[in-house]
């Protein structure tokens, strides 16, 4: 079963009033010993997000970048389609002399 773990990496704001700009996120799976990630950012139109950097949690960043066009289940459906490529994957490459 893959789980998979969200996370805000960096914010970039405008020094002159805190102004969240852009977030830059993570998505991880794993399943076992395998794992794929994504990573990408969103950014925010002027005046929303509207709770100050030094205020805000990451659990709210996160919300925001779902409600901002990050679909939750298609990134998670993508990385879990990679997991299970790389555990039954259907080409390979390499030599039989060289096994």
């Amino acid at each position: 079963m893959t789980t998979y773990n969200w996370t805000i990496l960096n914010l970039d704001r405008r020094t002159s009033d805190g102004f969240i700009q852009v977030a830059h996120w993570q998505c991880t799976g794993a399943d076992g010993d395998i794992n794929s990630s994504v990573y990408a950012t969103v950014s925010f139109e002027e005046g929303s997000p509207s709770i100050p950097y030094e205020s805000v949690t990451e659990a709210e960043v996160l919300g925001w970048i779902w409600a901002n066009g990050v679909d939750k289940d298609a990134v998670e459906a993508s990385i879990a389609d990679r997991i299970e490529a790389l555990k039954n994957p259907v080409q390979a490459t390499g030599t039989p002399w060289s096994a």
